[in-house]
């Protein structure tokens, strides 16, 4: 697997460190200090999760585990321990690169500056307002706590157990549809912004804000030099794999 994802990586301006364990990769996060971490969910002296977590305790480096598990358990569980996207094996090479680009975007330019969303949408995590076109959308309390929940973790997916725990303060199983309720709300105030390329229901697990500010648009893995490529960490165990056509 690391033979191959270097083969994918490189080409496309990524520095690869490699690792075959978790108790390397975590020293291996330590004095690299990777953009980001492929982490695989098998290890063999550890789980993958078990490593997430250790690594959450002082890193909030994105994360992209790996795994050959497709339930929405194994997911949930992945997400909640820090993982920041999950997927599942096989796959092919453009989406592995898609989803690290979206890792790769800072969720804000400035630390107190505006939060540009998707075009003419602008939110500011300072003031609390939000604007489209121009013109301010009015939220009420919880639209206003969910959408900057999500937008705090933007380009990540955020669980339901967490959104409820964020905006209503306690994990209720009847308070799931009061959530679905909530998220079609805040898309209809967002107008054509609060469409499903911009708020995205990732099955039964929860919800993803996606966006890309104007300057990331013409992006390409050709705007990379050597001066300026990423680092990518891979914590993945050795043995055969393929990608998707």
């Amino acid at each position: 697997m690391r033979r191959l994802l270097r083969s994918v990586l490189e080409p496309n301006g990524y520095r690869v460190f490699e690792v075959e364990n978790g108790v390397i990769g975590l020293a291996e996060a330590v004095e690299c200090k990777p953009d980001v971490i492929i982490l695989e969910t098998a290890l063999p002296d550890r789980e993958g999760l078990a490593v997430l977590q250790g690594l959450r305790e002082w890193s909030n480096t994105p994360v992209l585990v790996l795994s050959e598990q497709t339930t929405d358990d194994a997911k949930v569980a992945a997400l909640d321990a820090g993982a920041s996207d999950y997927m599942t094996k096989p796959f092919s090479s453009a989406e592995l690169l898609a989803r690290l680009r979206v890792l790769q975007r800072p969720i804000l330019n400035e630390p107190d500056g505006p939060l540009l969303i998707e075009g003419e949408l602008v939110a500011n995590l300072v003031t609390h307002e939000i604007t489209v076109s121009g013109r301010a959308v009015r939220l009420t309390r919880k639209e206003e706590a969910l959408f900057y929940v999500l937008a705090r973790y933007a380009g990540k997916v955020v669980t339901r157990a967490h959104l409820l725990r964020s905006v209503w303060g306690a994990y209720r199983e009847q308070s799931i549809h009061d959530l679905q309720v909530l998220v079609a709300q805040l898309r209809k105030k967002l107008g054509p912004y609060g469409a499903e390329i911009l708020i995205r229901t990732e099955g039964h697990i929860g919800y993803r804000l996606s966006f890309m500010a104007p300057s990331e648009a013409a992006l390409s893995v050709a705007d990379f030099d050597s001066a300026s490529m990423t680092a990518a960490t891979l914590i993945t165990p050795g043995g055969n794999a393929s990608l998707d056509s």
